[in-house]
């Protein structure tokens, strides 16, 4: 399977709950299954929250081994104070509060950067798990005292047909899952998909509590997604572009193994990337990075982009012509040349007009830039061999250069 649709928002929000379909489709083979090696399964969810956090240390994505750390705490909870039926002593209440603080303690892993596990980001996540924990003690001392007068007929109302957890929990859950499914939908990245699958398994536990064995079962599912998406981090670390956000040089050289026959290749470079580096500062060319990654996203033809190094990108059209592919590219290089670029710091802009004249757009006293790319093509009619089409498609792209820039050139 191609490494891009892999990290698609839609491949990353549907696999969970694909698999959590394939479980309930077969929950009896589960249960027997479960039942028949309860010592190892019931450990199961420990051992690899473990190794999650571990491996979240090791490969510094500390917003991961908190996750881990939250569930581990959870499912830790589950096994010590929640095997007794949901009707007695305050069973219900004790499932509630961890359905009701779990998704919270879980999104508030964004307000963290990534790290290592000894850095003060997780101990201080540490210390609100702690803090979390010591607040749902006072509360059910409360309780114990004679405190929530009605509150299995108010907060704690249950709809049998529906769940054994409170229904207002059970929207609460659903609300929560939405919006982490949004969250991977909008943003897609690996953190959006640990909170998701983790809210969205752990709220199912919750609410089909009652169901033999599902802690164990969706704990450990939960747990085996978690290294999953720990070596997905890693892995898109080597294939992707952290800065534009879009595929790098490593995940071309695996796509290009995959055309077929029928194929073009398509070089761009940024207009005078040097220069207006010089002229405007690095952090300003990083942005004119970003912009033009943005926007080869939305070319049209099915195309797929990657950053090739440094101001120059790649991009690849399946079973197209190099003129089929020249309208796409057409439309691509006029989005970005009528583009108004607003410049964020004032300071660095040039101190005359003369100073930036090649890759500046308006009078003297505007606030925009404006930048221009230059595209070579060439397609597979040349040879069948993708090096070959590669080296004509660069060879393309400097003859784009030489003849003024700004314009897509065809090997």
């Amino acid at each position: 399977m191609s490494f891009s649709i892999v990290i698609t928002n839609w491949f990353r929000l549907l696999l969970p709950l694909i698999l959590m379909v394939f479980i309930g489709l077969g929950i009896d083979n589960v249960i027997d299954l479960t039942r028949a090696n309860l010592g190892i399964v019931s450990h199961l969810p420990f051992v690899l929250l473990a190794i999650a956090i571990l491996l979240g240390h090791i490969f510094k994505q500390s917003r991961i081994a908190m996750v881990a750390s939250a569930l581990c705490v959870a499912y830790w909870l589950i096994q010590a104070r929640l095997q007794t039926p949901l009707s007695s002593g305050t069973t219900i209440l004790e499932l509630s509060l961890l359905a009701g603080l779990l998704p919270i303690a879980l999104v508030l892993v964004y307000s963290y950067k990534d790290s290592n596990l000894f850095s003060r980001s997780f101990i201080v996540y540490g210390a609100i798990i702690v803090m979390l924990l010591l607040w749902s003690y006072v509360t059910l001392t409360y309780f114990y005292e004679g405190g929530f007068d009605n509150i299995n007929e108010t907060y704690l109302y249950v709809l049998p047909q529906v769940s054994k957890l409170p229904f207002i929990l059970v929207i609460y859950s659903l609300a929560m899952v939405l919006i982490s499914a949004i969250c991977v939908l909008n943003r897609n990245q690996i953190i959006d998909v640990v909170v998701y699958s983790a809210t969205l398994l752990s709220s199912t536990t919750f609410v089909f509590f009652d169901v033999a064995y599902i802690s164990s079962t969706l704990f450990s599912l939960i747990g085996i997604l978690l290294l999953i998406y720990l070596l997905s981090a890693s892995y898109e670390l080597a294939f992707m572009d952290t800065l534009t956000e879009i595929p790098g040089r490593l995940a071309l050289e695996s796509d290009l193994k995959h055309l077929g026959r029928r194929f073009t290749i398509a070089m761009l470079d940024i207009d005078h990337f040097k220069s207006f580096n010089d002229t405007y500062g690095h952090d300003t060319g990083d942005d004119v990075l970003k912009l033009v990654a943005t926007k080869l996203k939305q070319v049209s033809g099915k195309a797929k982009v990657y950053r090739y190094g440094g101001e120059e990108f790649t991009i690849l059209f399946k079973g197209k012509t190099a003129a089929q592919a020249k309208e796409h590219l057409e439309s691509l290089r006029a989005a970005i040349e009528s583009y108004d670029m607003v410049l964020r710091n004032q300071d660095k802009r040039p101190k005359s007009n003369k100073q930036g004249s090649k890759i500046r757009g308006g009078g003297e006293n505007t606030n925009h830039v404006n930048v221009t790319i230059s595209i070579g093509v060439a397609d597979s009619s040349e040879s069948r061999k993708v090096s070959v089409v590669l080296k004509s498609a660069d060879s393309a792209l400097y003859k784009a250069k030489q003849s003024g820039r700004n314009q897509v050139c065809l090997a």
